[in-house]
């Protein structure tokens, strides 16, 4: 009988996969933590195609297009949100089910996973995953009072489950239809719950455990009232400034761009223009759903929409893109420069050299990426290039916002969007680490004598 547990058992694919893997340890010994990074997630979404591609998990009960199958794979590992199928009329429930596990995986929502086996093995739950939990258990509380009086008591609260789930990990893909959140644009309950999650997913869990570490201490009158953001880290306080920054600076402009726009905004009423401004501004941090067309954006907004895209959300967290911290820590780098100082400082602290060096190499390779991904696409598909770079930095920042072109890409461009999603979520560096694997000591190597390059 075709039942997952056997397909995943017996199939080569598979078979091939382990052979490789224990072939690789009887060579190198060990792996290094990219190639851990970089190799689980491509197993992830191959053994994801794999499920996806059976007729169980189409709606038809049919077999669907692998390279459909593997697109909707990674794009639930890689919590992007672009789709190629009809998320919720292609797929059954088992198709669903693999698909909420997937962009469990993707997430830190494979936090939430561990936990289920640690209860089921009988394991304590630390406070760092009850926490996680909560967050989207409570964000499944705000979707239920929408969803369940729409769809009834059972899918209504499958619906809260899955778009709770899909939020906080920042992945955008729902069960709405062709067109994300846009009938419920005007919607409080809806659009405030979304807006959490994906903040709080995409801060990231350092940043989560520091405040947590600094509540606790001001529980227990360690910390001075007034004082608890002074106690933060570095990384804690870069990460939240930038945030804040980046949400109010998009509301702000998306709202100047967009209150006029006749297939946006124009026919809102000033609130609700100020909300779906706020939800645009937070959901192009990675996140996917959207509440207005994304396609009738002026380009003025599509260009903001693509540079907030990239950024992406803060380490270590449910989002994609080159990060908040490396883009206030590039800035800082200009401002220092600009003012002539020889460190780059910030809140009182210095941030050290390897920092710096490591951001810059982010940067620059997400942008030639970002340059190679467009020229293929525009090469090979029949689309405008707004459409196209919209699209190559959607998909390389897992934002998963799209201007329509997704499901109409040929099978060559829809695996190089499935390659630049895969490249967003590991990391453009990770991915070259774990490619070429090289040891970064000197090995008693003379260093190099220094010479000025002029620059500018």
């Amino acid at each position: 009988m075709w039942t997952p547990q056997w397909f995943m058992k017996e199939n080569k694919l598979i078979r091939f996969i382990k052979k490789w893997v224990y072939f690789r340890k009887r060579r190198s010994g060990r792996f290094s933590s990219a190639q851990v990074i970089a190799g689980g997630f491509l197993a992830a979404i191959l053994a994801g195609a794999v499920l996806l591609c059976l007729p169980v998990s189409s709606s038809e009960g049919t077999f669907t297009d692998f390279v459909d199958a593997m697109f909707t794979a990674a794009t639930s590992v890689c919590v992007t949100g672009l789709v190629t199928v009809n998320t919720a009329a292609h797929w059954s429930l088992f198709g669903k089910v693999v698909i909420l596990f997937l962009i469990q995986l993707g997430g830190l929502g494979v936090v939430t996973v561990m936990t289920v086996c640690l209860v089921a093995a009988g394991q304590r739950i630390t406070l760092r995953e009850r926490m996680m939990i909560h967050l989207e258990a409570a964000g499944a509380v705000g979707y239920a009072f929408v969803f369940v009086p729409e769809y009834g008591p059972l899918k209504g609260a499958g619906y809260a489950v899955f778009h709770a789930v899909s939020a906080f990990c920042n992945a955008g893909i729902d069960l709405v239809g062709d067109s994300s959140l846009v009938p419920y644009q005007t919607n409080p309950v809806i659009n405030i719950t979304t807006c959490i999650l994906i903040i709080t997913g995409g801060i990231g869990y350092v940043v989560w455990w520091d405040i947590l570490r600094v509540i606790k201490g001001r529980r227990h009158r360690q910390v001075p009232k007034g004082r608890c953001f002074c106690r933060l880290q570095l990384h804690s306080k870069l990460a939240i400034v930038v945030t804040l920054v980046l949400i109010l600076g998009g509301t702000v402009l998306f709202f100047l761009l967009e209150r006029n726009n006749q297939a946006t905004f124009a026919s809102l009423s000033l609130p609700e223009q100020v909300m779906a401004a706020l939800f645009q501004s937070v959901t192009t941090r990675t996140a996917g759903f959207c509440t207005v067309d994304q396609g009738a954006l002026t380009e003025a907004s599509a260009f903001v929409t693509m540079l907030l895209m990239l950024i992406g959300g803060s380490p270590a967290g449910t989002a994609g893109g080159v990060k908040t911290t490396t883009v206030g820590m590039l800035a800082l780098v200009v401002w220092a420069s600009a003012c002539k100082k020889e460190d780059v400082e910030v809140f009182g602290r210095r941030i050290n050299q390897s920092s710096i060096r490591t951001g810059l190499t982010v940067f620059l390779l997400a942008q030639f990426i970002a340059i190679a991904g467009i020229v293929l696409l525009l090469a090979t598909q029949d689309m405008s290039f707004t459409d196209v770079s919209f699209e190559v930095f959607s998909a390389l920042g897992t934002a998963g916002l799209t201007r329509g072109i997704t499901a109409d890409l040929n099978v060559f461009g829809k695996l190089v969007v499935t390659a630049l999603m895969y490249i967003g979520r590991i990391g453009p560096i990770t991915l070259v680490v774990a490619f070429l694997n090289k040891n970064n000591e000197k090995n008693g190597k003379l260093s190099l004598p220094k010479r000025r390059v002029l620059v500018g």
